[in-house]
Formats: C-alpha cells, sequence, structure tokens
C-alpha cells in the first residue's frame, strides 16, 4: 500500500514538471489541484493496475479516462505494436488498414455511413460542427452545460471536465464573436430544448451532446430527452451529433446510440477505437460527409490519421469487442459494483449514490440519488470527495482526482480484483466516517 504522502520520487518529478511544462501536467485534469497533494507519476501498468516510480500499485479506476477497456499491456496489443511497427510507423499516403478500420466501424455502428479519422475527439467534434455548419448554411450551435467537447474555440462555454474542475466557464482567449453562436443549455430538460427551437430553429445547424455524459461526473441522458432532440432536428432540419468519443464501444457494441435505440447524423468517436494511442473519427450520413474535400469543398485534413499503427490497434480491438455479450457481462459487473459501494458508504454512516452503464461509473458524493443535470451534479460534498480521494490513494486506488470526472472499468477487472477493490473502499470510508 502507498504511504500517505506522495513519493518522494514524484513530488522531485512534479517539481522538475512545473519548471517547463504549465502546471507540471500536459492535460490539466491530471492535476491535483482539486484534491490537493502532488500526483502519482506512473512507471508501468499492467491488466487493472497503475505502478507508480516508487513502486507501488494501484488499481485503476481512470483508464485513461476511458480508452483501456481491454486493461493495460494486453499480451495480444503489445505484440501487435511491435508487429506494425516493423512496418513503418507513419507513411501520409493511403493503406488498406484505414479502410477495413472504416468498415469496422460502421457495421458496429451504422449510422456512420462515410467515416474520417482523425487524431482526436477536439478535432472530430471541431470538424463534426464545421460540417453541420457547412451542410446548412446555418451558425447556431446547442451544446448542454457540463457537457465538454474538446477545446475548439465555440465549444468553450459552459463546458465539463477540467473546465469545471478548476471553475472556469469560458477560457481567456476566446473571443466573444467565436462563442455567440453556440448557445448552453440545460442537459436533460426537454422542455427548454423545446422552446429554444421555437425561436431559433431554422437558425440552429446542430444541437451536440454527449448521450452519457461523462466530464460533469457520469450523468446518463433521459431517453426522452435524446428522443426530443431527436424528433426537433428533425422538424427543423438541424443535425444530430452525438459525441460519443467516451461512450463509443466502451457503453455498448454500437455505442449509446445502440443503447438508446436513437440514430444521430453525425456521431465523433475517440478513445476505445485507439486503445490508448492518438486518435478520433467522426461520421454519419453519405450525403453530408460526401461534403468533405476532397470530395466537397468543406476543408479537414491531418499529416497522421489514419496512422497504420493506430488503425492496426484500434481494427484489433474492435473485433475483439464485436460482441454483446462482453458488453452485458461489464454492464453487470459495474452496476453490481455500484450498488455495493452505496451500501458500504451508508454502513459506514456516509452519503453516496452511483449509477453505471457499461464500463463508465458515476460517484456521486454526498447525493441522495443520481443527478441529472449540472445543476444537481453541482450539490456533491467536494470536502467528502477530497477526502475519500486521499484515503482510496492511501488503499491503493487511484480515482480520477476530481468529482466531476466519471470513473472506469476495464474487461481487466475481474471477480476477484473487484472483490479485492471493495475491501479497499470499505477501509477507506471508515476512516473517512471517522474522520468527519
Amino acid at each position: 500500500m502507498p504511504d500517505d504522502a506522495p513519493t518522494a520520487s514524484s513530488d522531485l518529478q512534479f517539481g522538475r514538471a512545473q519548471k517547463v511544462i504549465p502546471g507540471g501536467v500536459n492535460s490539466p485534469v491530471r492535476a491535483f489541484k482539486a484534491v490537493g497533494g502532488v500526483p502519482r507519476f506512473i512507471a508501468r501498468a499492467q491488466g487493472p493496475y497503475l505502478v507508480d516510480i516508487e513502486g507501488h500499485s494501484y488499481i485503476d479506476l481512470i483508464c485513461s479516462w476511458g480508452a483501456m477497456l481491454l486493461g493495460h499491456a494486453d499480451a495480444e496489443i503489445t505484440a501487435l505494436l511491435g508487429q506494425a511497427a516493423q512496418q513503418g510507423i507513419s507513411y501520409g499516403v493511403p493503406t488498406v488498414v484505414e479502410v477495413d478500420m472504416a468498415e469496422q466501424i460502421s457495421s458496429m455502428m451504422p449510422s456512420m455511413e462515410m467515416i474520417r479519422m482523425v487524431n482526436s475527439g477536439t478535432e472530430a467534434t471541431m470538424s463534426a460542427l464545421r460540417l453541420a455548419r457547412a451542410q446548412l448554411g446555418r451558425a447556431k450551435i446547442v451544446k448542454f452545460i457540463g457537457c465538454y467537447h474538446g477545446h475548439s474555440d465555440c465549444l468553450l462555454a459552459n463546458a465539463g471536465s477540467g473546465m469545471l474542475t478548476l471553475s472556469i466557464a469560458a477560457s481567456p482567449g476566446v473571443p466573444p464573436e467565436m462563442i455567440k453562436d453556440t448557445h448552453s443549455l440545460t442537459f436533460n430538460a426537454s422542455d427548454q430544448l423545446s422552446d429554444f427551437f421555437k425561436r431559433y430553429g431554422d437558425q440552429t445547424a446542430a444541437v451536440i451532446v454527449e448521450p452519457i455524459a461523462g466530464n460533469m461526473n457520469c450523468v446518463p441522458a433521459q431517453k426522452e430527452f435524446l428522443q426530443t432532440a431527436r424528433a426537433l432536428c428533425t422538424k427543423y432540419g438541424a443535425l444530430l451529433i452525438f459525441d460519443e468519443v467516451m461512450t463509443g464501444f466502451r457503453v455498448a457494441r454500437g455505442g449509446a446510440q445502440a443503447h438508446y435505440g436513437i440514430r444521430p447524423d453525425l456521431t465523433c468517436l475517440g478513445k476505445v477505437i485507439g486503445g490508448g494511442l492518438a486518435v478520433g473519427a467522426f461520421g454519419g450520413r453519405r450525403n453530408i460527409m460526401q461534403k468533405l474535400a476532397p470530395s466537397g469543398e468543406v476543408y479537414q485534413a491531418g499529416t497522421l490519421s489514419g496512422n497504420p499503427i493506430t488503425m492496426a490497434l484500434g481494427l484489433h480491438i474492435l473485433r475483439r469487442l464485436d460482441d454483446d455479450m462482453i458488453y452485458a457481462d461489464l454492464h453487470q459487473c459495474s452496476t453490481g459494483f455500484a450498488r455495493r459501494l452505496e451500501q458500504m458508504a451508508a454502513e459506514a454512516g456516509l452519503q453516496l449514490s452511483a449509477a453505471a452503464q457499461g464500463g463508465m461509473l458515476g460517484l456521486y458524493w454526498g447525493l441522495s440519488s443520481p443527478p441529472r443535470n449540472y445543476d444537481e451534479v453541482s450539490q456533491m460534498d467536494l470536502a467528502l470527495f477530497k477526502r475519500l480521494f486521499h484515503q482510496l490513494l492511501k488503499q491503493g486506488v487511484h480515482l480520477p482526482p476530481s468529482a466531476y470526472e466519471a470513473a472506469f472499468l476495464s474487461l481487466a477487472h475481474t471477480s476477484e480484483v473487484m472483490q479485492e477493490m471493495e475491501d479497499r473502499f470499505a477501509a477507506a470510508f471508515a476512516v473517512a466516517a471517522n474522520a468527519s
């Protein structure tokens, strides 16, 4: 088990990092700013475990923010990476594996009739919105408070993830004119969305939504809300964009859209389809996607898009995941764990509600029931989370260092690992309860 204080080596490395990297991290959500202390510097990972540079092991509930659905250092994946690298790392010209990958995605997610590979979720959402605006000749877009869709200028308004953690509503450096046509509404508020469309429906290019929000903790959309969004977009000719960067091939074989039975016009993907390598993709209806250059005039490009190693790895992963039973088992594991955590917290005299979908886990500290939107999420007991975060770190469980982030399980989190984790949570709950 790790010691209470950060390891001397992590402390030392964080000091070095702060001198040459802003805040000492290359993505704000990795910082411990919301919980205090020094982030653990990780040396390696295997299966469901992270190991820091001092050799301390942690059960991983971050899973590279959802990307590692198979767990870390999977034997087949590591062997494939070596084989693929021997063929060359990047060509900058077409490859067969890109086509194979696009066909595999489309077969599992039929709404994506055509697909363009990119290198990040931010690229995917930014490009999808540009395409939607070009398709319709309209400027307005609708997003939802607490949903994070990457850091492109027009989407940095009332966003989730690190922006919630750091209490940033909109980023400096984004001119007002860049977000004047971005309208942030309340997640799961069907009436509010309907009212907006009555006023601005003929000016709206797209509604972009995380069907299961994972950047204000884990908040599933109500089916009626998504059905309303689909119906309004159809009625007014706007495009419905599902941001499935987090949920795509993580919560169901066909993503959240298969889980809800709702077909979007465009979908954005990332994370799982790269298995830990940098990747993104967007796609949808053929008549829309054909507007992209070189078929059409909407420009989007990327030197490393469709990288052969990433495509080979992603294709292998998706073929292994092409089985509904995998997701049924994962969902049963995660929902059972959520229920047991609620029970253990109650027995310790702590308030916790939890929810799960597939391999996504929402832990709502200090709430009696799962939240439906950001206003409800914001009522969480952040002091309780901070206390439990450090207790769990002592017990060897690494949560995301923010109460506003979803946690993740992988297929490597076996029943034995889950039992081990329950025991560690119980120990942390007992200490936190006595300290309150």
